[in-house]
């Protein structure tokens, strides 16, 4: 598999650096006491609330003219340990008020639970983003969700590049083509699904979409190797504790 990278390029990457240059917290490699420890999980709390309050704020697809009305989702917490980043929010997220609340996410809901993982976890305890914060509406033929364009990626992509850099999760699951083609290249499902990838001390793991009309898994190899990425994330939940302490 080859290195999954988010690409920063020259038109976005002065706005990244803002974003990230003006939290109040930073990660750090260097040996601390628990105190340190506490006040670097306060101040990283502080700083992904303040940065989820420039998502929401956030009307730039709307303004170029993108979407009709911009309606940023973001949900998480600073403590959150798995990241999910899918494609787009759809209409019933937007709906809702949260993301993955149509029937994809129960499927990985349903996944989750087949790696080990408690009911309601997704909603509780994964930090949920996306490539777009925003529904991008759906697509001409009126049958689903449009794909988001290059363009609206690209002004979203400064945003999930902060959340990645803030959050530091220890897994983050690539839910659909479109999150691991923007991470991983244009790659064929069945050359990733059920492998890994490992950047800056964060594991990447891709998953097809959960989508209960998706074609993809009624191929018994391809189910094979949904099998196998399952078995991974069970793997990385016990070894690193990804569901202690589920009650606090």
């Amino acid at each position: 598999m080859r290195r999954c990278r988010l690409p920063i390029t020259g038109d976005n990457i002065d706005t990244w650096l803002a974003i990230i240059n003006d939290q109040a917290w930073q990660p750090t490699m260097t040996k601390t006491s628990s105190e340190d420890l506490a006040m670097q999980q306060k101040q990283r709390e502080v700083a992904i609330a303040q940065l989820q309050q420039r998502i929401r704020a956030c009307r730039l697809c709307e303004e170029h003219g993108y979407i009709p009305k911009a309606q940023p989702l973001t949900s998480g917490r600073a403590s959150d340990r798995i990241m999910v980043i899918g494609q787009a929010p759809g209409h019933r997220s937007v709906a809702n008020g949260r993301s993955f609340s149509g029937p994809g996410g129960r499927i990985l809901q349903k996944w989750l639970e087949q790696a080990g993982f408690p009911p309601g976890y997704l909603h509780s305890h994964a930090y949920l983003s996306s490539l777009t914060h925003c529904d991008p509406g759906r697509n001409p033929r009126g049958d689903g969700d449009r794909r988001p364009s290059p363009q609206e990626v690209a002004l979203c992509r400064p945003f999930l590049e902060a959340e990645l850099q803030l959050l530091q999760p220890k897994v983050v699951l690539l839910v659909g083509s479109m999150a691991i083609e923007t991470f991983c290249g244009k790659v064929k499902l069945e050359d990733v699904i059920g492998t890994y990838q490992e950047r800056d001390g964060m594991l990447f793991l891709p998953l097809p979409h959960p989508s209960g009309v998706s074609r993809w898994l009624l191929d018994p190899a391809h189910k094979a190797l949904h099998r196998r990425a399952l078995e991974i994330l069970a793997e990385w939940r016990t070894a690193y504790k990804l569901d202690e302490d589920i009650d606090k």
